[in-house]
């Protein structure tokens, strides 16, 4: 048999030490050139929002405003405070594929730390949602982590990120729980035997993006830090509660205290 036959083609002729022909700076130059906009740095933090609730509550609120300079042609950035300082924010950018190429973009326009908040289904349950779940480490059920990492069972968290953020972690008003999750490209795929499985494995949640986001960290030599917002148990009766105004409070509670933590002013 082939190595052809023998492997998918997610998994043969990566190449993972060598540069890619198409980076992100070549592509935000081009953006850059056809938009007229100059090269503006985005803000030290940065925060990816998949749900998209964050970044909606507080542009109605009138405390965001769009970076003039942000040329993806697929996203928004928008510019809110956030204890003390400017963060940015990119709402609705869903999946593994998406919010790693969102990463890379926000990373060539000067970001230095990079926080992701996902909602995310409960596999163990350790309490009654909603809570939050510090992800550090992501099963690689998804797609873009083998183009940046040789293959294993798991991306990691980076470890002194993790032991910065849980300095200061206790001072939060909701519930934030170190442990592991499932990330995977097909979430109307979660079957009970593989919803089993993973809860024998000890696994926490499901999400999105997780497992990519760490292989790019590790990469790349980037600072990120994924976080899960449990709300639901995949579709139960009275699911998909984040708490009292969508969470969003709790939730910048959260991403101010990593902030602090990870990247003072």
């Amino acid at each position: 048999m082939t190595e052809s036959a023998e492997k998918p083609p997610i998994l043969r002729d990566k190449h993972w030490q060598e540069p890619s022909a198409f980076t992100p700076e070549s592509l935000l130059r081009e953006a850059r050139r056809q938009k007229q906009a100059s090269t503006s740095p985005v803000p030290d933090v940065c925060i990816l929002d998949p749900d998209g609730d964050i970044v909606r509550s507080r542009r109605a609120a009138g405390l965001t405003r769009r970076h003039p300079d942000w040329v993806c042609y697929h996203t928004e950035l928008e510019v809110m405070s956030l204890g003390g300082r400017d963060v940015g924010i990119v709402g609705c950018a869903v999946g593994s594929a998406f919010a790693v190429l969102v990463a890379e973009e926000l990373f060539a326009c000067g970001c230095r730390l990079l926080l992701s908040l996902t909602s995310a289904g409960q596999l163990t349950s350790v309490q009654k949602p909603p809570y939050f779940v510090l992800i550090d480490r992501a099963l690689r059920d998804e797609g873009t982590s083998y183009h940046y990492c040789p293959p294993s069972d798991y991306s990691h968290a980076p470890a002194d990120l993790v032991a910065a953020f849980e300095a200061g972690a206790g001072e939060l008003p909701a519930p934030v729980i170190r442990g592991a999750s499932w990330t995977t490209d097909a979430p109307f795929r979660e079957t009970e035997t593989a919803i089993e499985r993973h809860r024998e494995q000890g696994l926490l949640a499901v999400e999105m993006e997780s497992a990519a986001l760490y292989a790019f960290a590790e990469a790349r030599a980037r600072p990120v830090l994924c976080f899960a917002h449990v709300t639901n148990q995949m579709g139960q009766e009275g699911d998909f509660e984040k708490g009292d105004g969508n969470g969003v409070d709790d939730a910048l509670a959260l991403i101010e205290c990593a902030a602090q933590r990870l990247l003072p002013v």
